[in-house]
């Protein structure tokens, strides 16, 4: 790689790399540029001696050398949660392994061939995608029905219908489907192209040259520039930084946009890449994004690797010239793809609820034909002397001169051709164009979920999505919301509001509005502010800059420490003015932005910060502080600390924390009034759902400092058991702390989220955060969206091992089960990502199951991305519930595949998620719209619409069937032929397409105001069993009245089954056209066109058939309307016909109403008395509520017209 940047080069040009960036503010983008001012700093010689252990360190505090040729190196203690740190505690064994040979690819590859790095996120290739596409659409039974109903039609005994004509109507339907899933996943194929073909700088013969991403194999040498997204996840060797430092933006990973800091082994920072051998030993490819566990022996020394030396496929290189690193995961290995589930093939609930009523009417299909089967039978016994001349069966051929049989294969095959040609005839009681009609509707429906304005983001022009047209109705029966938190619920930006100083509190809370700051500072003629402005308190302001004693020194202490106790970067960013330039902050923390923009605000403005100093300007006075050492915040201590030599040489402690850590390092005979003030603030802070933090100190002794630095050194150095020892000698440093103060943080939410989960929470819906984010995080968050309360019980699962798991999960299924038995308070479990390990895909599943249902929350922290997709598993398996799934990160997408419905926040964290879902909206508040509003009237629409289709056709068959007992049990046809084949295509089908898209049973605002009637599709109110026997009896007592009422009336006529079957006809098409105007609720021109053309189109129709010569039945229809009898046949089949429908719908309107019957009435009332909206009340009884006030309304009403 190179000498140390302050040597000449002497490497090719083919290995020459750009040097470091020499700007204090480090370069971001093109509009970010860096800047060099004329002041110095002293830097400590101790760092240099650090990067060589063999050599004995002997430092005194008062006289640090020191050298302007080498920053210090940056001591950092590695304190992850356990399940990240593996790598420090335990050894690899070979069997368990993967052998990477560096600069050797050709003997990393020898023993075994591993996969190189093409990826594939398509479902089908051009081999699989008949077969494949074919049983996923298969799935649906009725294309299994209508298949077998299509190769009857080829045997000509049958001769119901043409070949063609009985296989065309599902052929259409499977070709537009197959071609709209081809090209979807063409648009994958390309995506993956694209993707794959990419180009990366790979080590070849000396020099770095552009390699194809598909090529690029394990063990190659891989160069990455700035901005540059990296090809497969990779150990890193060396960067631009002299101390090995590279900072990643991980958005496609896990969805933050902050920055993180990966960092490189200094055994591999000084040597040139061609001349660098040695051998890695990983662990195998797993989905752990969080963890890595390796050992390496680079030129013949040992050291071990973990999670900070590794750089996953997907981040991109930020504030980093380049960085060099090793390809140990390529392809389907990296843990980006090993935590892709796929994309799965999603279907409604309500499909698969056809697939129920589909089979019921199979039986019953199969049951009619059974009976016209044995009723032909028992005829064809009876009158078997006559066959041979009936005109029908013609049984003998007269025509020859020898007497032969005619289409006569003995009473046994007839029969069961009878069976044959019924099942043909009557085919239809399945309807095949239900399901044209659905992608239709749902075509509609998906356009007017697109326009509406309520789901529309002005802030980032952004439209609602609908990326999946096949499960818009699932969005009214919606049960569990899994939600992610970063980008999500919030905006990932932490507002800096409170500070508690050495006991006093400037919260800003109360009478106090706090004034926005304008702290700049100059250097070389130019004015640097910070990009984010914050609201300060003037009476801290004045005791930072004016004030003296103990309190105003701790004041500045305090400040100081949230200016440096951070892994924070300064970003300078370029104004339109060239005279002012913006200091961005970035780092992996947002809180950590906040408490750095705060500090700045008050005056204390963090400049420039490297791996070996800091420069602060305090109060316009430029500062140098070298970092003696860093110690990481863990999930463990709850804390984070940084050891910082000041100007005047004194050496301090500066660490920051939660209250609950915090306070039991505190020296607690010092200032013991202080300590308790405090402690009532953080009460106060948290009652408002502030994010809180306390901050203290401590000074260090010149035998503490040697002592601590010995003992780093001897922990660094380890391979075995290292973080074990840093993490000790972090927690025996962070003792006998002095405190300074604590603050409040907003963690800033979406607008609108507290207000969107507890519409959500009324409807019924339960809403669980699972987050990648650490437990005290997720539960502030819990506290700011109003998900958790305080009064709510917390359950909390935290283990570290399968035992302890299974301990901790026994004691909350019987604490659990105890406070449903002895109260109605809520419960809320909190488990963490390294307990779920032991949890998911074992037998503690089921517990796991036992105690979250019985929870009102569940906030899950810490998990991976298939963790995430393991919980949405829980439920999806175990219950009927429907569930969806929200997020925006590319750490979602195996959560929202999973889910029966996947949403995407189309936000600021790329587009993975929204690329994976099944739709794609700008906030999370605009869920209740869709689910409240959108959701419910899909669901209701299109439940109505398939209950219809199935009764419409029945009507239809059932009229063909009681026509067929008058026909000596033949599978004759009743209804023209070209009539038959339009019935479902022009009579029927417009009106119940245009009312299952347009209608509506509640207005907007009734549906927002009252979030409990979503409880309706909830409960499948809509589409059940009951309904659909109401339906069929329904159609069975219309098809009656419409076959028997002219069959009697025209029995001892002239008029043969043309003019019949022309008055059938219109009975069927003007009876269920009119039983559909009855349920319309909305009526608008396009519905009126659509029943009432109906009708019209049909008589018009029949007039056309019937006056075409060539046909049977010609100018049948004119005879027919002649007489009064036709006309009155009519009216008399409307009439009879609808007394069914009229009569059950008054009797459940008025005596056994419903929420939304009951909501409807209301809507009326208010509409007749001028009120724009009803009521709006949170009980979980709607119904009761609803009865009460209309009740209570029409009495106010009454009451004012009787008053003179």
């Amino acid at each position: 790689m190179g000498p140390p940047p302050d040597e000449p080069s002497t490497s090719t040009a083919g290995t020459q790399l750009p040097g470091p960036l020499p700007s204090p503010i480090l370069k971001s983008s093109s509009h970010r540029r860096t800047h060099s001012r004329s002041y110095s700093h002293e830097t400590v010689s101790f760092a240099e001696i650090l990067r060589q252990s063999s050599r004995p360190v002997d430092l005194e505090l008062n006289g640090f050398a020191t050298s302007s040729t080498q920053p210090p190196n940056l001591i950092r203690l590695s304190t992850r949660r356990n399940s990240e740190r593996h790598g420090s505690h335990r050894d690899l064994s070979d069997d368990e392994a993967r052998f990477i040979y560096i600069n050797e690819p050709a003997r990393t590859h020898g023993p075994v061939k591993l996969v190189n790095n093409a990826i594939s996120t398509s479902k089908y290739t051009v081999i699989t995608f008949l077969p494949r596409n074919l049983f996923e659409q298969f799935h649906r039974i009725a294309y299994v029905y209508f298949l077998i109903l299509g190769a009857l039609n080829f045997v000509p005994q049958l001769g119901v219908f043409t070949p063609v004509t009985g296989i065309l109507p599902l052929a259409f339907v499977l070709v537009v489907t197959a071609v709209k899933d081809a090209y979807e996943d063409f648009r994958r194929h390309r995506s993956d192209k694209a993707e794959n073909n990419r180009t990366s700088s790979v080590l070849n013969g000396g020099d770095f040259q552009p390699k194809m991403w598909k090529d690029i194999q394990v063990g190659d040498i891989i160069r990455v520039t700035s901005n540059e997204t990296l090809p497969c996840d990779m150990v890193l060797l060396a960067t631009s930084d002299h101390t090995g430092v590279a900072y990643v933006q991980t958005i496609n990973l896990d969805g933050e946009s902050n920055l993180k800091t990966r960092y490189a082994k200094q055994e591999t920072m000084f040597t040139v890449p061609e001349q660098m051998l040695g051998l890695i030993k990983c662990e195998q490819p797993n989905r752990n994004i969080y963890g890595f566990l390796a050992n390496a022996e680079i030129n013949g020394k040992k050291v071990s690797l973990g999670p900070s030396n590794i750089i996953l496929r997907g981040c991109e290189l930020k504030n980093t010239n380049w960085m060099i690193g090793i390809a140990v995961y390529t392809g389907s290995d990296t843990k980006v793809m090993l935590n892709n589930s796929g994309a799965p093939s999603k279907r409604s609930r309500l499909e698969l609820h056809m697939n129920r009523e589909t089979i019921f009417l199979s039986i019953l299909l199969g049951l009619i034909c059974a009976i016209v089967m044995v009723l032909a039978g028992i005829w064809l016994f009876v009158h078997q002397n006559e066959l041979g001349t009936m005109p029908f069966y013609r049984k003998d051929d007269f025509q020859k001169k020898k007497e032969t049989t005619y289409n006569w294969y003995g009473k046994g095959w007839m029969i069961v051709f009878t069976f044959l040609s019924s099942v043909i005839l009557f085919q239809t009681l399945v309807p095949i164009s239900l399901y044209i009609s659905m992608e239709l509707v749902r075509l509609g429906q998906a356009f007017f979920m697109i326009q509406d304005k309520q789901m529309y983001h002005e802030a980032t022009k952004s439209k609602f999505q609908c990326r999946a047209l096949n499960i818009n109705e699932d969005l009214g029966q919606i049960k569990y919301v899994f939600s992610d938190k970063t980008g999500t619920l919030t905006e990932n930006k932490m507002e800096f509001r409170s500070a508690s100083v050495y006991g006093s509190d400037f919260s800003g809370i109360g009478d106090y509005s706090g004034k926005e700051n304008t702290t700049s500072v100059k250097a070389d003629g130019v004015v640097f502010r910070p990009k984010t402005i914050v609201k300060t308190d003037p009476e801290l302001h004045k005791l930072l800059r004016d004030g003296t004693g103990m309190k105003a020194d701790r004041a500045r202490d305090f400040f100081l420490a949230l200016a440096t106790c951070n892994t924070i970067v300064p970003i300078e960013v370029e104004t339109p003015d060239r005279g002012i330039r913006v200091i961005e902050y970035q780092g992996e923390s947002p809180d950590e932005q906040a408490l750095v923009y705060a500090a700045a605000a008050y005056g204390v403005i963090l400049i420039e910060r490297t791996s070996g100093h800091i420069i602060v300007d305090v109060f316009g006075q430029q500062q140098s502080y070298n970092v003696l050492g860093l110690h990481e915040f863990d999930s463990d201590r709850k804390r984070m600390s940084v050891i910082i030599e000041c100007p005047d040489k004194s050496v301090k402690l500066f660490v920051k924390g939660a209250d609950s850590s915090m306070f039991t390092v505190l020296d607690k005979t010092r200032n013991p009034d202080v300590t308790h003030l405090t402690e009532t603030h953080l009460h106060n802070y948290s009652n408002i759902g502030l994010r809180t933090l306390v901050i203290g100190m401590r000074d260090l002794t010149n035998a503490e400092f040697e002592e601590w630095q010995s003992t780093y050194e001897r922990a660094s150095t380890a391979l075995l058991g290292r973080g074990t020892q840093l993490r000790a000698l972090a927690s025996k440093m962070e003792t006998e702390l002095q405190l300074l103060g604590a603050t409040g943080i907003e963690d800033k939410l979406q607008q609108g989220v507290p207000e969107a989960i507890e519409k959500l929470r009324q409807a019924g819906i339960k809403v669980w955060v699972l987050t990648g984010d650490k437990q005290e995080t997720a539960i502030s968050i819990g506290f700011s969206c109003r998900l958790l309360t305080r009064g709510m019980n917390q359950i909390v699962i935290n283990a570290n091992s399968r035992d302890s798991c299974r301990k901790n999960l026994a004691d909350a299924v019987a604490l659990s089960e105890k406070m449903m038995r002895n109260s109605n308070e809520q419960q809320g479990l909190i488990i963490d990502g390294n307990s779920l390990v032991y949890v998911l895909e074992t037998e503690l599943e089921e517990q796991l199951f036992k105690v979250a249902t019985r929870c009102d929350v569940v906030l899950c922290c810490r998990v991976a991305p298939l963790q995430k997709a393991g919980i949405v598993a829980l439920i999806k398996n175990r219950t009927d519930d429907m569930t969806l799934a929200i997020g925006d990160g590319a750490n979602d997408v195996s959560m929202i595949q999973m889910a029966d419905v996947g949403i995407g926040i189309s936000g600021q964290e790329g587009r993975q998620a929204v690329m994976a879902s099944d739709f794609a909206m700008a906030q999370f508040r605009f869920l209740v719209p869709l689910l409240l509003v959108h959701g419910h009237w899909n669901y209701q629409r299109m439940a109505y619409m398939i209950l219809y289709n199935f009764y419409r056709n029945a009507v239809y068959v059932f009229v063909l069937f009681w026509y067929v007992l008058y026909t000596a049990f033949s599978p004759a046809n009743a209804i023209n032929e070209w009539s038959s084949v339009l019935y479902s295509v022009i009579y029927t089908a417009v009106p119940t397409i245009v009312v299952a898209i347009l209608d509506k049973d509640l207005s907007r605002s009734t549906l927002m105001n009252h979030p409990q009637l979503y409880g309706s599709g909830q409960r499948e109110e809509k589409y059940n069993i009951k309904l659909f026997m109401g339906f069929m009896l329904d159609s069975l007592w219309q098809s009656l009245v419409i076959f028997f009422l002219p069959f009697f009336a025209y029995r001892h006529s002239d008029v043969d089954w043309s003019g019949l079957g022309d008055l059938w006809l219109l009975g069927v098409v003007i009876l269920v056209n009119l039983d559909l105007a009855v349920d319309v609720i909305r009526w608008n021109w396009i519905t009126h066109a659509a029943i009432w053309g109906s009708i019209v189109a049909t008589w018009i129709c029949v007039i056309i058939i019937d006056s075409i010569w060539m046909l049977h039945g010609f100018w049948a229809i004119y005879h027919m309307m002649e007489t009064w009898r036709f006309w009155f046949c009519l009216l008399g089949v409307i009439v009879v016909g609808l007394v069914p429908h009229f009569v059950g719908k008054i009797f459940l309107e008025f005596v056994m109403p419903s929420d939304i019957q009951i909501a409807r009435e209301m809507e009326k009332f208010n509409n007749s008395t001028g009120t724009s909206s009803m009521p709006h009340t949170d009980d979980a009884s709607a119904t009761t509520q609803l009865e009460v006030q209309m009740i209570q309304q029409q009495q106010q009403q009454q009451q004012q017209q009787l008053e003179p």
